[in-house]
């Protein structure tokens, strides 16, 4: 199983404008093939229950759920944090968050890392300053997997700019979640990966 590329979905249920299935929905209506699913304040039991309505979502259209935390939820692709600890058994796919070059360093087996925060975000301010594209583009050069650039990305320009920089993905959570149509916006942003060739590593 391969990593996320393209445009990445993180969901929150209290920022969505509507049930999150439904904004998921519209999302991957508009193209989106990747969702990470957080709601980690959830029992167990409720989120597995939502995974498994995302995943019917996703998987007619051959998209994947990643699950944030070590438990994937009767999935396959988990996302950890950056200090989280790895799952036993490993899933089919696992990415981690990183924030700067040491955290990057500390990557054994992970298939993919986001790095964040690439724009100023109100969801995550306590990570330090934005890394802005040419931080992004530094960091991917040191880095031993592909990257998907995560914090503060709304716009087409801001897309095109994570791209060009070499992510092969790019995440977002209030652009989409807050969104009054979804569907548009993530035609709009998933779009720019159809015109800007990626300089990422695969």
């Amino acid at each position: 199983m391969t990593g996320p590329t393209g445009l990445v979905v993180l969901t929150d249920r209290r920022a969505a404008r509507r049930p999150l299935v439904e904004v998921v929905a519209d999302a991957v209506a508009g193209g989106v093939r990747w969702v990470v699913l957080r709601e980690r304040d959830l029992p167990r039991a409720e989120r597995a229950a939502l995974a498994g309505d995302l995943r019917r979502v996703l998987t007619p259209v051959g998209g994947t759920l990643l699950v944030a935390g070590p438990d994937p939820l009767g999935g396959s692709a988990v996302h950890l944090s950056a200090a989280g600890p790895y799952p036993p058994p490993r899933p089919g796919l696992v990415g981690r968050s990183c924030h700067d070059e040491a955290e990057l360093g500390r990557l054994t087996t992970e298939d993919y890392a986001t790095l964040s925060p690439i724009f100023p975000t109100r969801t995550k301010p306590g990570y330090g300053p934005p890394l802005l594209p040419a931080g992004l583009a530094t960091l991917i050069e040191a880095s031993p997997v592909p990257v998907v650039a995560l914090g503060g990305i709304g716009t087409a320009g801001q897309v095109r700019d994570c791209v060009t920089a070499g992510a092969v993905g790019v995440a977002v959570l209030g652009a989409i979640m807050r969104a009054e149509d979804p569907r548009a916006v993530a035609t709009a942003l998933q779009g720019v990966f159809n015109t800007v060739p990626s300089g990422g590593k695969r």
